[in-house]
């Protein structure tokens, strides 16, 4: 099995994680896109984060029924903050027939240096990296590296929350389910990063 691993907060998961997971499917080798929800990314402080569990919740309502997307809590149980080498190692164990890959925008790929174990990354895994505006693929760092021109929106989740805070609609920017669910259990309301 082929996979592609998404890492990302997704706080909360938006139209534009779906359409590049799709893309990705559609013109790469991969089976599957896993998105791998991190409980605490080293790069952003926890305190701006819905809870894991709900941010898996709703990643799982934004994907259901397509048979190629997985959500993963793979990083709940690591121990934090959660690391991309650690957690590749972790999977290479439990799913050793896997073939995995990872996804990322220009802009994360440009940091990949400054990851922990970076060189053992860059030297085991191809990297399926989509271009985002203003960050332009100008090294790959010796990684084994596919540039896909995947579609864009220019959605953040930062922006997503600050709209939810200011009480307007998030319609169109998440899938109804996600932004049904969002506001049955009132997330996002204390502050434009709280839960």
């Amino acid at each position: 099995m082929q996979v592609g691993l998404y890492f990302g907060s997704f706080n909360p998961i938006h139209i534009g994680h779906l359409i590049i997971a799709s893309h990705v499917l559609n013109v790469t080798s991969l089976q599957r896109v896993w998105f791998v929800i991190s409980p605490q990314n080293p790069f952003k402080p926890s305190s701006t984060l819905l809870n894991e569990y709900d941010r898996l919740h709703l990643v799982n309502k934004a994907i259901e029924g397509d048979d190629r997307l997985r959500a993963s809590e793979v990083e709940f149980s690591l121990p934090r903050p959660s690391y991309t080498a650690h957690t590749l190692a972790y999977l290479e164990e439990k799913y050793p027939t896997y073939s995995f890959q990872i996804i990322m925008g220009s802009d994360s790929f440009q940091n990949l240096p400054k990851w922990k174990n970076a060189g053992a990354i860059i030297g085991r895994y191809p990297i399926l990296v989509y271009e985002r505006p203003g960050f332009p693929v100008a090294d790959t760092h010796g990684a084994e590296v596919t540039l896909l021109q995947a579609p864009l929106l220019e959605i953040s989740a930062t922006h997503i929350r600050g709209l939810l805070h200011d009480g307007k609609s998030i319609r169109y920017l998440v899938p109804d389910a996600v932004a049904e669910e969002i506001r049955s259990s009132r997330f996002y309301r204390k502050g434009p990063g709280s839960a």
